[in-house]
């Protein structure tokens, strides 16, 4: 049985979230964990934070043993972006886009 947990409009754009991402995918869930809490990059403690709450459901909701949960896919989606401009020569302005993005952790139990 799949069990997933989902984080919106997180304050980091989709491309810097995908990096830890790899090395997670396919470990026991508690490895994942304790990759994940080691890792210096701070979408790494976002993911972490996705992962629990997956964990936590699968426990919970499903009644699943935690031992046996797997990291079967996370799937990064970009959300919607925040439109600011900033002041430049001349009296112009140049857009900044602040950038946000949906994780979505699949976890579910090893065969």
């Amino acid at each position: 049985m799949e069990v997933k947990a989902t984080t919106r409009h997180t304050r980091t754009s989709a491309l810097k979230l995908r990096l830890p991402i790899n090395e997670v995918k396919g470990k026991k869930a508690g490895q994942a964990l304790t990759i994940l809490k080691f890792m210096p990059v701070k979408a790494a403690g976002i993911i972490y934070k996705t992962l629990q709450s997956a964990i936590a459901n699968a426990e919970h909701n499903n009644e699943l043993d935690v031992d046996k949960l797997v990291v079967k896919n996370i799937i990064v989606d970009q959300g919607a972006s925040m439109k600011r401009f900033r002041p430049r020569a001349r009296g112009r302005a140049s857009r900044i886009l602040k950038r946000t993005s949906h994780i979505t952790v699949i976890v579910s139990e090893a065969v």
